[in-house]
């Protein structure tokens, strides 16, 4: 009884403790304050960011926590949004009991448990996409468009996720002893677009492969020799999804028709302000009526994933269905000052525009 008791007793102060970080002000940083401080990754500069960290990190965490407990529709019920706010509340515990960061020694074992809490977190976007499919189920479909609410949550959740994970993982980045030449931390100042292009390209057609037996083309134009700075692994999953949502398209367009099969195109242009990037397909396009849902967490053309795998979270890579792709891909866009844009000619195609901030002054939103 009296253990009982005391299990009570501190989760009571832990939720007091979550309800009061979570109030606190989040600080922002950019991307070029990103790549000022961490080109010189000296003891004390990896101690002061550590120290950022320590105080920054509880409240993103915190705010994220809340917001999970107080969800409409039932959403916070579900196993698996419990799931992800169990994940929060062991991150928010494990960073406010470290104690203060005073040298070298604290610095390190300080990045050893972000590194592991930055694991603990690496199935949240399946978790809370299983936690909205769940609710999705159980309740009237035809609600689901005015599920505004729960949208906008969910781009407020995702988003901070994007920051924590980037501020996390550019600290980690920063011990890196031998770095790849132009990197700091995840940041490559002098990244190739057209390269990423590629590579996403060849990974998106290889699921496609799988999935359908053959693949559309993708071409890609622009200057090869162009390159600026961004995070090569966020311009990666933004252009994977594109070209995979186009060679989708495009594959279950033309599978069985006798005509060639036209190609997935690709155009990355330098403009003074923006790197912009142009996925164009002949697909079929959108209707007109579907637009508006394209970015909503709650829309997939698709057969959804998580019906044939409904316990566990899947780790390998469908082609869709989630119903997040799209969405998340422009939270990542915006989350260094870009956007995505998608235009769709019905019974033809649809173009998709990333467009990218090369300036790198925009400060990270704050949700």
């Amino acid at each position: 009884m009296a253990v009982k008791k005391v299990a009570e007793c501190s989760s009571k102060a832990l939720a007091e403790e979550v309800q009061r970080w979570g109030a606190m002000k989040q600080n922002g940083v950019s991307l070029r304050y990103m790549m000022e401080f961490g080109a010189r990754p000296t003891e004390k500069n990896l101690l002061l960011s550590a120290q950022f960290l320590h105080k920054e990190l509880p409240v993103r965490i915190a705010r994220r926590a809340n917001e999970l407990e107080s969800l409409p529709f039932g959403l916070s019920q579900k196993p698996a949004v419990l799931k992800v706010r169990d994940w929060y509340l062991e991150s928010f515990r494990d960073i406010r009991s470290f104690p203060d960061i005073k040298d070298r020694n604290d610095e390190l074992a300080f990045t050893q448990m972000i590194k592991m809490i930055k694991v603990r977190h690496n199935n949240v976007v399946p978790a809370m996409a299983l936690g909205v499919q769940q609710l999705k189920r159980d309740i009237n479909c035809k609600v689901v468009s005015e599920l505004e609410e729960i949208h906008r949550f969910l781009d407020r959740f995702y988003m901070s996720r994007i920051g924590i994970r980037m501020l996390i993982g550019q600290h980690v980045a920063l011990h890196d002893p031998d770095p790849e030449p132009g990197c700091i931390g995840q940041i490559n100042t002098r990244l190739s677009p057209m390269q990423v292009a590629r590579t996403a390209s060849e990974d998106a057609r290889s699921i496609c492969f799988r999935e359908y037996g053959s693949a559309p083309d993708v071409n890609i134009y622009g200057d090869p020799n162009f390159t600026f700075p961004y995070v090569p692994s966020h311009l990666h999953l933004m252009v994977f999804e594109l070209v995979k949502n186009s060679l989708r398209a495009v594959q279950e367009r033309f599978m069985d028709s006798d005509k060639d099969v036209p190609p997935v195109r690709i155009i990355v242009a330098d403009g003074i302000e923006d790197v912009t990037i142009k996925i164009s397909d002949e697909g079929g396009g959108i209707a007109r009526s579907g637009l508006p849902k394209i970015f909503t967490y709650l829309y997939s053309t698709a057969k959804n994933p998580l019906d044939e795998n409904y316990e566990g979270i899947s780790d390998g890579v469908t082609m869709a269905g989630y119903g997040y792709g799209l969405p998340i891909s422009r939270l990542y866009a915006r989350y260094f000052g870009g956007d995505l844009q998608i235009i769709s000619m019905e019974g033809y195609g649809t173009d998709a525009y990333l467009h990218l901030s090369r300036l790198g002054d925009s400060q990270e939103p704050l949700p």
